[in-house]
């Protein structure tokens, strides 16, 4: 039996997992401990009573033979595939339905895309970055190239870090707002990317699940903002953090015509790779999704935001007060801290669980580059959030 030995070279444990499994040894050890945690960025707020609305009738639809729905269709029911065309059309971006797929996540379809893709191309990711970016490339064999993020650049590497390695790019990652960073490329470095995409002719994965919390006028919420996008862009979006579905999963991707290599366009690989492995998004949690999108959903989906953001300005505020270098939290849910006395990640986050009882994301966890640095989440309940930052400031 010969196994993809690709897996091998990948960390024993997902970021995640590791994570969760410390914070269970510790709270085993200490029954009594409240822990906080601001370190998974996974939603807290309840869905929006629009959406719940939705797909209650949905589920009532498929107890009645005359409205009972079976396989829908691979790409996603007309009717959410144009919600979200005329969601972006409120962005000033215009896009056809056909060049919108549904799915159940962003996190599915950044991994699911590179099927596209030969295992030869050279991928270029950000260090520090989203872990499934890497293991996905990984587990595939492909080459993998690094652009590094730091302090002097903001945490926003440039096109100008690939030159310098004298790599030709085929595939490049952007996440903005970035997980884990919180920072956010202006219109005019987006647009840097994407004249160099056009003379590379790479392909830039754009993840844009966390566009809904930018408030910043000159910060893009889409890579379609941007000139020539089109020729070189797949973008990638989800209503885990605007909708709180990551419970619920629902994405989708936009993959314009326009992407064609030699024989190749990339909108019909899509289609076709979707309709042999991909039976399509739940009916009710389409309709969900559907209701999210109508100006009712969107102001509840708003609000949720809007407290989460508030979370946010909380823990930057803390992090003035203790004198802690850190970006984030202005267009992001999370900010990304300098840990103190030189400690390393994962020290800062054994320091901070068992003497505050709060739980952070350690940066080396996304890369080389993120050592010496620690993420905190946004999402969690304001009254847990002060209580979080109340234990640090003693602590720190």
């Amino acid at each position: 039996m010969n196994l993809n030995k690709h897996f091998l070279e990948l960390e024993d444990s997902y970021l995640f997992s590791t994570i969760a499994k410390k914070a269970a040894a510790h709270t085993q050890a200490n029954p009594d401990a409240k822990v906080i945690r601001l370190g998974i960025g996974d939603v807290t707020r309840p869905l929006a009573p629009a959406s719940i609305a939705a797909m209650t009738k949905a589920v009532a639809e498929m107890g009645e033979a005359a409205t009972f729905r079976g396989y829908g269709p691979e790409a996603g029911y007309p009717f959410l595939r144009e919600a979200v065309q005329n969601y972006y059309s409120g962005k000033g971006v215009k896009l056809s339905a056909d060049e919108i797929f549904i799915g159940d996540g962003a996190k599915s379809d950044v991994g699911n895309i590179l099927d596209l893709f030969d295992k030869n191309c050279n991928v270029i990711i950000p260090d520090p970055v989203y872990p499934a970016y890497l293991d996905a490339n990984v587990m595939a064999g492909r080459p993998v190239y690094y652009i590094a993020g730091d302090e002097g650049n903001g945490f926003l590497p440039m096109p100008d870090a690939i030159g310098a390695q004298g790599i030709n790019a085929d595939i490049i990652y952007i996440c903005s707002p970035n997980n884990p960073t919180g920072s956010v490329y202006t219109r005019e470095q987006l647009q840097a990317w994407v004249d160099y995409a056009l003379k590379a002719e790479a392909v830039i994965l754009f993840d844009a699940a966390y566009e809904c919390f930018i408030t910043d006028k000159n910060v893009p919420t889409s890579i379609f903002e941007i000139e020539g996008a089109r020729g070189c862009a797949i973008e990638f979006g989800t209503f885990s953090k605007f909708a709180g579905f990551t419970g619920v999963r629902c994405g989708y991707t936009i993959v314009p015509p326009e992407l064609e290599f030699g024989q190749f366009n990339l909108q019909k690989m899509w289609a076709r790779r979707q309709a042999t492995k991909f039976n399509g998004t739940c009916y009710i949690v389409q309709r969900g999704a559907e209701a999210v999108l109508t100006p009712e959903g969107m102001a509840e989906c708003a609000a949720n935001v809007e407290y989460y953001m508030n979370n946010a300005k909380i823990i930057a505020k803390t992090m003035d007060e203790l004198g802690i270098w850190y970006v984030g939290g202005e267009n992001a849910p999370y900010i990304w801290l300098k840990c103190p006395d030189g400690m390393t990640s994962w020290e800062f986050f054994d320091k901070v669980l068992s003497e505050a009882n709060v739980v952070g994301t350690p940066g080396s966890g996304f890369g080389a580059k993120g050592e010496g640095y620690f993420r905190l989440s946004a999402f969690n309940s304001i009254e847990n959030v002060q209580e979080a930052m109340k234990r640090l400031k003693e602590v720190l």
